[in-house]
């Protein structure tokens, strides 16, 4: 028996699509609020992340719930065994790797400190909240595919 490597697809089902969706936003989110907890630092300071996760909220409830509910839809549109890749648009995959530039690039030129440190909690926070359309979604959908 062999493997054919120029004819192998990664597809994966609309629930691992879905699943995907969901848990790259958590993890990244969380990933995110960790990271900025850590650099505002202990102390007084940490009154910052209370005006981060009001503004994460607010980017979540004005742009990312938008986003998410955009991408399930679109998720549901595939047919099973669509590359996981395709989990994103390749819109949304450009956006990604020129937001971890400017993460990498903001990190090199200054020290992160309090601001970046608020800015990845709101970012992660605002993430994390709106990955609850895709959990909602995914959980859908296994009901339905079960149920």
């Amino acid at each position: 028996m062999s493997l054919n490597i120029a004819r192998f697809k990664p597809g994966v089902s609309r629930s691992v699509h879905l699943f995907a969706a969901a848990f790259l936003w958590t993890a990244i989110g969380s990933m995110l609020i960790v990271r900025g907890w850590r650099w505002i630092g202990p102390g007084n300071a940490r009154w910052l992340v209370l005006l981060a996760l009001i503004l994460g909220t607010v980017k979540s409830v004005l742009v990312l719930d938008k986003a998410a509910r955009r991408t399930s839809r679109r998720i549901l549109r595939f047919s099973d065994s669509t590359c996981i890749g395709a989990v994103y648009s390749w819109k949304t995959w450009l956006l990604v790797g020129l937001m971890m530039g400017f993460g990498i690039t903001m990190r090199r030129l200054t020290d992160p400190g309090m601001v970046i440190g608020t800015l990845y909690v709101a970012i992660g926070w605002a993430l994390l909240f709106s990955s609850r359309h895709g959990w909602l979604q995914w959980l859908e959908w296994i009901r339905q595919e079960h149920g």
